[in-house]
Formats: C-alpha cells, structure tokens, sequence
C-alpha cells in the first residue's frame, strides 16, 4: 500500500494532480490534502474527486492513472 495525496494547486490545464509519498514532484505539505493508503491509484483519483472536479494521476508516480 502507498499513501496518496493531491495537489491542492491545479496545474496549467486545471487537473489537481495525485501524487504517492516519495515522488519527485510531490507538492509541499501545506499545498497537499492527505487522500489515505490505497493499494493502487485508481481508488485514490476517485478519493481525490471528493474535493476536486479536474484530477489526475501524476505522470512519473501514478503513470496508470495519468490521462493526457
């Protein structure tokens, strides 16, 4: 299981992206809302469309959730 969060600031296109503790270009904590532990990312976009309309899974952490 992995920890997933999202951006609370919408990249250019307006997506809020989903992000897993450890990524690279994961945002700084009081820019992230804690989503919890999931076994795969799927659940965690749906989670992460709770507080946000526009989601997506982040390129270099959540790759099987990202939609171009």
């Amino acid at each position: 299981m992995a920890r997933y969060y999202v951006n609370k600031n919408a990249q250019a296109n307006g997506d809020h992206e989903v992000h897993t503790t450890g990524c690279s270009f994961m945002p700084a904590q009081e820019n992230r809302i804690y989503l919890g532990d999931f076994t795969s990312c799927a659940p965690a976009v749906v989670e992460a469309q709770r507080y946000y309309r526009q989601v997506n899974g982040c390129y270099y952490c959540c790759n099987s959730c990202h939609t171009q």
